[in-house]
């Protein structure tokens, strides 16, 4: 199983802040350095100094990273037109050498949207722009240079795109898609993912979401191995139980509640955690870190979690 970083930087986070704990990311190991795509703090932490913007702060770390894949978890449609993104994540992943990674939703956070002026279409409406935005955005990437792209979509229209620029990864870059729709999620996953992410979720729903969706592939005719699977969940990880507690504490969480609903312990009950997921089809996991501070987090994680999965 791969382990990728996962932060929540809207909870309070600088760019130099992010910079850190994505170098240390690359210098212990870990496949990647994601992110969450938002606008607006959650419960009561306050959120200062402010967001970052998500595609900024992967386009600086494209350039002070040198092996880590680096993708947002995920960005919602409601934020972008699918053509000044697809040329983002381009332009991301060209300077990131090919290693730039997308992943898309419909968006939830309502609030977010009206303290910066966002339209929040209902879930169907939502839903609508996802499924366009994968088409063009892919559509975009795929174009062969010297041939012009278009689209007349409900939502968008698209004439004589250059559809430019590139991205290095070939035919695109990977495209993540996660949720847990019953049918359109599913069906989007099989046309467009390269990956399936079950987030936050039991091993019971994650096992029923991975079937889902590889059924859907199925249904098309795509192989369901084509499919890559991974999940996500908060880790609090410590030499003993009173490191996990001081973690915990840290992040404003019971232990007892991560330990039942998310993944927390010492290094040897997080590995078993995960090769129970692991053993539902995972074959990676996001690790989402909370105190963006306690970076001897990350070491702990490399050092004593990490080998045991590979």
């Amino acid at each position: 199983m791969l382990l990728r970083i996962f932060t929540e930087p809207q909870q309070g986070a600088t760019y130099d802040e992010l910079l850190a704990v994505a170098q240390r990311t690359e210098e212990n190991g870990f496949d990647a350095f994601f992110r969450s795509d938002h606008y607006l703090a959650m419960g009561d932490g306050g959120g200062l100094p402010g967001p970052t913007d998500a595609w900024i702060t992967l386009a600086g770390l494209a350039r002070e990273t040198k092996r880590i894949k680096l993708g947002t978890l995920v960005s919602p449609v409601t934020f972008r037109h699918p053509g000044v993104l697809a040329i983002t994540v381009a332009q991301v992943d060209q300077m990131s050498g090919g290693r730039a990674e997308l992943g898309l939703g419909a968006g939830w956070f309502e609030a977010e949207h009206a303290a910066y002026g966002l339209d929040f279409p209902d879930t169907p409406g939502r839903f609508d722009l996802l499924e366009e935005q994968l088409e063009v955005i892919t559509g975009l990437w795929d174009t062969p240079v010297g041939e012009k792209y278009q689209f007349d979509g409900k939502q968008y229209q698209l004439k004589d795109s250059p559809a430019l620029p590139k991205p290095v990864q070939q035919p695109h870059p990977p495209v993540i898609i996660g949720g847990a729709g019953k049918k359109r999620t599913p069906e989007l996953t099989a046309k467009y993912a390269t990956e399936f992410n079950a987030g936050f979720k039991s091993l019971e729903e994650t096992k029923t979401l991975f079937d889902r969706a590889q059924a859907a592939c199925t249904a098309i005719g795509r192989a369901s191995s084509t499919l890559a699977l991974s999940t996500a969940h908060t880790v609090v990880v410590g030499k003993d139980d009173a490191e996990v507690k001081r973690r915990a504490d840290a992040i404003g969480r019971d232990v007892d509640e991560l330990r039942k609903g998310a993944i927390a312990g010492t290094p040897a009950e997080v590995v078993d955690r995960l090769g129970q997921f692991a053993a539902v089809g995972s074959q990676c996991e996001y690790v989402q870190i909370m105190d963006l501070g306690d970076l001897d987090h990350l070491d702990l994680i490399a050092s004593e979690v990490l080998p045991q999965l590979s």
